[in-house]
């Protein structure tokens, strides 16, 4: 694989792999794949391209996309996979984890399969990182979306069959529910990253669930108990615990522009920017499908079920990063919510920043935040119109 040289005006980076910070202007020397040099100032040779204006920043990471472009990953065929892998780059996203939100355990387990046997034929664009499984082990009282017909226990042999593939990544969980820390457990054991949320649990409750290993927390404030000055809930241990982090979906429909500045004041370092992508996301306003179940997308908002309920959203991750920056977050530190700190929460060290040994993997995000061109392992997946 060719070498590549970038200058940028403004580089969001780890030089020597210290803390994120922003070098205006900055270079990075890429060799096969990998990113061999970060450097601040002007690059050691006539680059390969030169960024002018936005920012070069490390591709980002997406821990929680139900689908995008009309489908829904859970059951999407062959091709429809390949257009979400190809086109997510579009949205500055290198790598993610398609989420499959509740269905009855072996219909998940057949999700899985069938994933497992696209993954190898998958073309060039965002990386699949594993699965994400939300539910069905949620609670009825804070199901959101979900079909409260297929809720249920995290039972051991429950359990055993959603790892059969060594797909799953990441599963959301209710901490509440009979034999949950027992799951937490083993599934902390197989490698997975545990969520608390869908979630009625008290404070306490989710405390304990951190102690048998659980990390994260999904999509906070939404579909869980809250901020409750004399009964705290999961937002409240979310915010409080430095073993959690919050995920935030930050399209200003699901968390306001107050609540979304406390989660980042509260949790420093420890937010994870996500989309909860639904089939509807970058598709015009309609009717999509989320879990097998209708949704339909507004002109403006989220997609809703037809009792009003949020069913996913329709946020790219670079207009989440933009919204960041827009409340006064700093940009270096909204980039790292959309791809370092996820990439690390799951083991990822090779991803989610631009520092020498990570994978290039990597995105030019204009003045508007939105992406303009997007590499990954060195080569570009997505050329925008600059």
């Amino acid at each position: 694989m060719p070498s590549l040289l970038l200058a940028a005006k403004n580089l969001i980076a780890a030089p020597g792999g210290g803390p994120t910070r922003v070098l205006s202007p900055g270079f990075v020397r890429v060799e096969n794949g990998v990113i061999a040099e970060v450097g601040e100032g002007e690059p050691p040779g006539p680059p390969d391209a030169d960024l002018p204006d936005g920012t070069l920043a490390p591709g980002l990471v997406d821990l929680q996309v139900n689908g995008c472009f009309g489908h829904d990953l859970a059951d999407a065929d062959e091709a429809g996979w390949h257009e979400v892998v190809r086109r997510l780059p579009e949205t500055g996203v290198t790598a993610f984890l398609p989420t499959f939100i509740t269905a009855p355990v072996e219909a998940q387990a057949e999700s899985l399969r069938r994933a497992r046997d696209l993954l190898p034929g998958l073309p060039a664009g965002a990386r699949v990182l594993g699965v994400h499984l939300e539910g069905p082990f949620l609670s009825p009282k804070r199901r959101g979306a979900h079909n409260a017909d297929w809720l249920a226990d995290p039972t051991p042999e429950a359990v055993a069959t959603q790892l059969e593939t060594g797909l799953v990544k990441l599963v959301t969980l209710a901490p509440e529910r009979d034999g949950a820390l027992d799951a937490i457990r083993t599934f902390v054991e197989h490698g997975v990253v545990v969520s608390v949320g869908h979630s009625d649990a008290t404070a306490e409750q989710v405390a304990r669930a951190a102690d048998a290993g659980a990390r994260k927390v999904t999509h906070i404030f939404n579909a869980q108990s809250g901020v409750h000055h004399r009964e705290p809930g999961v937002a409240a241990q979310a915010l409080a615990d430095p073993r959690l982090h919050p995920g935030l979906i930050l399209d200003l429909h699901h968390v306001s522009a107050v609540a979304a500045r406390v989660v980042f004041a509260a949790a420093a370092g420890r937010v994870v920017l996500v989309t909860d992508a639904a089939a509807a996301a970058g598709m015009p306003p309609g009717a999509y499908e989320l879990g097998g179940e209708p949704i339909e997308l507004p002109a403006e908002g989220p997609p809703l079920r037809a009792d009003g309920t949020i069913a996913g959203s329709a946020l790219r991750l670079d207009a989440a990063v933009g919204n960041a920056v827009a409340l006064g977050v700093d940009p270096a530190a909204a980039v790292d919510a959309a791809a370092r700190v996820p990439a690390d929460l799951i083991g990822r060290g090779d991803l989610g920043r631009i520092a020498p040994g990570a994978a290039a993997d990597l995105v030019w995000l204009g003045p508007d935040h939105r992406a303009r061109t997007t590499w990954v392992g060195g080569r570009v997946v997505f050329q925008g119109a600059s």
